[in-house]
């Protein structure tokens, strides 16, 4: 009985150890002239009964606390959604390769984007977020109708499908408007190929709420989520009711991508990368699965973030060409290995 214990908290404690390693890099790392140091120091100063002098100016210590660390923060938020989303995702599908965009979000999402953006003007910025969470949302509503109207008994397979057509249909919309209004490409594929550029803590406090009770709700069903892997007439008659478990799972990680995405833009393949490289170490069960994706997605998205700030320094990479340039061959490895599954 010890055994099965000791080894999830082992690993728990070492995707915790590997989080607080990437949030580290992530504050000591950038430019603006912080050493590592005196970033250190400042940090160390922050404690309680803790006084010490870091030699940070003023201007820098506002860069490092109003600016870096909410957007490590924020890279660490957005990781752990999409990857415990694409965990969820995976599970309620008995697919590998379901993804939380495959459900449309990234594009009603985008689409809502580029319409705030089209339409916004100089209020463009502000309208965004909630333009892309409606679009997001809107989208998957879409989706899950299409897919119960026609599953049949293979409901899963055809949600997928459903999302595909409505991505596509989004995707039209959006290129009609981009075409119709060709001085606002530069900002759309700006959102579009992702980043994390904050303005302070408002970003975090925006979609903090949506997150916890997103994943509050995917924890709650973690045992549910094993029990439907065997299929739904075997979950039907243990009392579970998949159509059910379905839906509240699907509602409330679409939630939280349409949430994350609103302020970060489209960063690809987290949810697949994490979900199932976590999977292949630790194996399927979601006991372990979810909160080690969770962690694991955090780390993955800042360290992303950290290549991304520093790569072409002093410019700065998109970070969904980070993320997609790890994710691409990743996810051809998945398929590959998935053929007799999908």
């Amino acid at each position: 009985m010890t055994r099965p214990s000791s080894r999830s908290a082992l690993v728990l404690g070492g995707a915790t150890l590997v989080l607080l390693a990437a949030l580290l890099a992530g504050t000591l790392v950038g430019p603006a002239g912080l050493t590592a140091g005196g970033v250190l120091l400042e940090l160390l100063d922050r404690l309680p009964l803790v006084s010490v002098d870091s030699g940070l100016t003023l201007r820098q210590q506002v860069i490092l606390w109003e600016i870096r660390i909410p957007r490590v923060v924020l890279g660490a938020i957005v990781g752990a959604m999409l990857a415990i989303a694409g965990a969820t995702y995976q599970g309620v599908f008995r697919n590998p390769l379901a993804d939380p965009y495959l459900l449309g979000v990234s594009s009603g999402a985008g689409l809502g984007a580029t319409l705030a953006i089209v339409v916004g003007g100089a209020a463009a910025s502000t309208m965004v977020p909630p333009a892309a969470f409606a679009g997001g949302m809107i989208a998957v509503l879409a989706t899950y109708a299409l897919g119960r109207s026609v599953g049949g008994g293979r409901t899963e397979v055809v949600i997928i499908l459903a999302g595909v057509a409505v991505a596509a249909f989004a995707s039209a919309i959006q290129t009609f408007f981009m075409q119709r209004h060709d001085d606002t490409l530069r900002q759309v594929y700006s959102w579009m190929l992702g980043r994390l550029t904050t303005s302070g803590w408002a970003d975090v406090t925006r979609v903090l709420p949506y997150v916890i009770v997103s994943v509050a709700v995917i924890f709650l069903f973690r045992r549910m989520l094993d029990v439907m892997a065997v299929g739904d007439v075997e979950a039907a008659t243990l009392g579970i009711s998949p159509s059910r478990v379905r839906l509240v799972l699907i509602s409330v990680a679409t939630l939280g991508t349409a949430a994350v995405v609103s302020v970060s833009g489209l960063i690809g393949f987290v949810g697949i990368v994490i979900p199932h490289a976590v999977r292949m170490v630790i194996g399927p069960g979601h006991r372990l699965l979810l909160p080690v994706s969770l962690l694991v997605g955090a780390a993955f998205l800042v360290l992303a973030d950290v290549a991304a700030r520093t790569a072409m320094s002093p410019a700065e990479l998109p970070i969904g060409v980070v993320t997609a340039a790890i994710g691409a061959p990743f996810f051809l490895f998945v398929l590959r290995r998935s053929r007799g599954q999908i």
